[in-house]
């Protein structure tokens, strides 16, 4: 049960103002008090400020013992370019669950990246009055943990340019003399993080002096082939210009000139680590096992490999632990990790998820949020995240909307940045019911895994009784344990109770399974077949570079790991202007790339962008601050 002292009671007015305007209206509790009614220690959080704090994982230790709350994770159906409002059905939810039905609740949400909040589709706290506060800060720096990605992302890319430049101007003598350097005594010693490269080489010796010249030279020369570099610069603002670049032009360079680009933060590889980790050691294991590119002779080159993988630990050594933050009546939020939901797997983190689960306890809830469509981000959820954490869902909600639905029916394009169309805004049931067929998919593949699905349909002011029976009518033929109309945008965690109370339902009738879509000992073709068959595809068709890299990931022993398929999020097939549910087509898949710290293969269905572009009136133009009082204006 949480406590009263930190709900508090929303004055909703209508129609609902802008969600900076809700956000600012509202003074946050103090963030001790939010920790205290989960019964942390201060020795469990250190403050960021009056209203943030980073959760230790030493609470993990200290509730080894105690039993597991409930686990819902929300996704939804086929989106339009607006959204469908997934975060914000995850954040009133929450505050239904806690502010009206008395559960121990936490909301467990990834942290925005600031290229959509500048961008064109804005801040991803929530909204109306659903909302994870303070808004502005949950949208911008946070406590910096995409910053810590940043330069720990960057630091690797410098230490790949600089090994290639050094060995390229090096005798292997020249090499081992400055990689391992005598001491004043004229003893040679290896770094620590140089062991894992002998073993590597299959080389026992712990003295440098007692290498042979052959083991000298395997040790000092990585050789990168410059061409199978995969690793790339990133910054977390959206900058089109940034995609591809030159680098090694300068004159010191001497002409080791190389194309490579930029790609945006949350698509690092090492945000994908931080969010699939589930301890410090286990994090220093997978940033330095993580995989930049191959030798001459075709072995893949680890960070470890170029004797960094230790600082990039110290560099994330913070960003491990989660925020606690709170919604707008009062519940508990942990904000962690935020990868792409395309070319990663678009979930928070398994650590926030592991405390979450343990602070409510039994029949407490655990909601968390999968990006895109339940075709990208439920599956990547259950297939890759629920793999390495070994946790079982009990329920998954799928959200969905009249718009999104009228739009799979056939209605016209929704563009953002454009007034929607008369058909999304007037009564008719027949395109609703025409779209439903894109929610049946998504509830039948959703159910396959053996959970409960309650679909979530989120009420705009246009939107009429008629076509919402319609939704509800689709959702339980096609095995949906309920179906609910939510209104917690305009009516915050009241405008939900019926939502928690059938997720509650929902989770109590569960039992403890979950079916995984494919074993991880097939071959990587047949799991991306798997995958490919629940989309509606009748085959999968593979370029000449995807055949030659899924051979070289085969051979160099990586095919046991799970696949995280980067395809649009607009259809269940590549092409986005696919709306509904189509079947028989053949997927194409371009090429096949890695993240073998992270620890998954991603197939590139048709070209996906790492790096957005900014629109020509990007959000940022409407983003001041108020110099009186130093609030954030015209966030969304």
């Amino acid at each position: 049960m949480t406590s009263s002292k930190t709900i508090r009671r929303l004055e909703v007015v209508s129609p609902v103002p802008a969600d900076i305007d809700i956000a600012n209206s509202v003074d946050p509790i103090p963030i001790a008090a939010i920790a205290e009614d989960l019964n942390l220690g201060s020795k469990h959080y250190d403050l960021y400020g009056k209203y943030k704090a980073k959760v230790l994982l030493s609470v993990l230790d200290d509730l080894q013992g105690s039993e597991d709350g409930y686990y819902v994770v929300v996704g939804g159906i086929s989106p339009t370019p607006l959204g469908e409002g997934k975060s914000t059905t995850t954040v009133g939810l929450c505050q239904a669950l806690g502010a009206f039905l008395d559960k121990k609740v936490v909301t467990c949400l990834r942290q925005p990246s600031q290229g959509p909040t500048f961008g064109i589709k804005g801040g991803a706290a929530g909204g109306g009055y659903s909302q994870v506060i303070p808004m502005d800060e949950f949208n911008l720096h946070l406590t910096g943990d995409i910053h810590a990605i940043t330069a720990a992302n960057n630091l690797l890319a410098a230490a790949i340019d600089t090994r290639i430049f050094h060995e390229a101007s090096q005798s292997d003598k020249a090499l081992f003399n400055r990689l391992c350097p005598p001491n004043k005594e004229g003893k040679r010693t290896f770094a620590n993080v140089m062991f894992s490269r002998l073993q590597k080489l299959g080389i026992s010796k712990t003295n440098p002096d007692e290498l042979t010249p052959d083991e000298v030279k395997r040790f000092v020369r990585l050789d990168i082939d410059p061409d199978s570099i995969t690793w790339r610069r990133v910054m977390d603002v959206n900058d089109r210009f940034l995609r591809k670049i030159t680098v090694g032009q300068g004159a010191e360079e001497k002409g080791m000139i190389r194309e490579t680009g930029f790609d945006i933060s949350v698509a690092s590889e090492i945000m994908a680590v931080l969010a699939l980790t589930t301890s410090l050691a286990e994090m220093r294991d997978r940033l330095g096992r993580m995989v930049i590119g191959n030798s001459n002779a075709g072995e893949p080159i680890t960070a470890d490999d170029l004797g960094v993988g230790g600082a990039l630990t110290v560099l994330m050594k913070d960003a491990i632990n989660p925020t606690l933050m709170q919604t707008l009546e009062g519940t508990p939020v942990l904000v962690h990790a935020g990868p792409f939901a395309n070319i990663a797997h678009g979930n928070s983190s398994i650590v926030a998820d592991k405390i979450a689960l343990k602070l409510v306890g039994k029949g407490g809830f655990v909601v968390t949020e999968a990006g895109f469509g339940s075709d990208i981000g439920t599956e990547k959820f259950m297939n890759i995240k629920c793999r390495y954490s070994g946790l079982v869902p009990q329920c998954a909600i799928i959200v969905a909307t009249i718009r999104a639905l009228k739009m799979h029916g056939g209605g016209p394009e929704v563009v953002a940045g454009k007034p929607l169309d008369r058909a999304y805004i007037t009564e008719n049931v027949a395109l609703v019911e025409a779209g439903c067929v894109n929610l049946s998919r998504h509830i039948s593949n959703t159910k396959a895994y053996g959970v409960n699905v309650v679909v979530a349909i989120n009420k705009f002011v246009t939107d009429t009784d008629a076509e919402m029976n319609a939704v509800r009518t689709a959702a339980l033929a096609a095995g949906a344990f309920d179906a609910v109309v939510c209104t917690h945008h305009a009516h915050g965690g009241k405008g939900a109770v019926d939502l928690g109370t059938a997720v509650q339902r929902a989770c109590e009738t569960q039992s403890q399974t979950l079916n995984f879509l494919y074993p991880l000992d097939i071959g990587i073709k047949e799991k991306i077949e798997a995958i490919a068959k629940s989309y509606g595809a009748s085959g999968v068709e593979y370029s000449e570079q995807a055949e030659k890299q899924i051979k070289m990931y085969s051979k160099q022993g990586f095919s046991g790991l799970p696949i995280c398929m980067a395809k649009t999020q607009y259809s269940f097939s590549h092409i986005p202007s696919q709306k509904g549910a189509p079947s028989g087509f053949v997927l194409p898949i371009r090429d096949v790339r890695a993240s073998i710290g992270a620890g998954f293969i991603y197939p590139l269905v048709g070209t996906m962008s790492t790096m957005p572009g900014l629109p020509t009136r990007p959000c940022f133009f409407d983003i001041d601050i108020d110099i009186a009082t130093g609030k954030v204006l015209g966030l969304s």
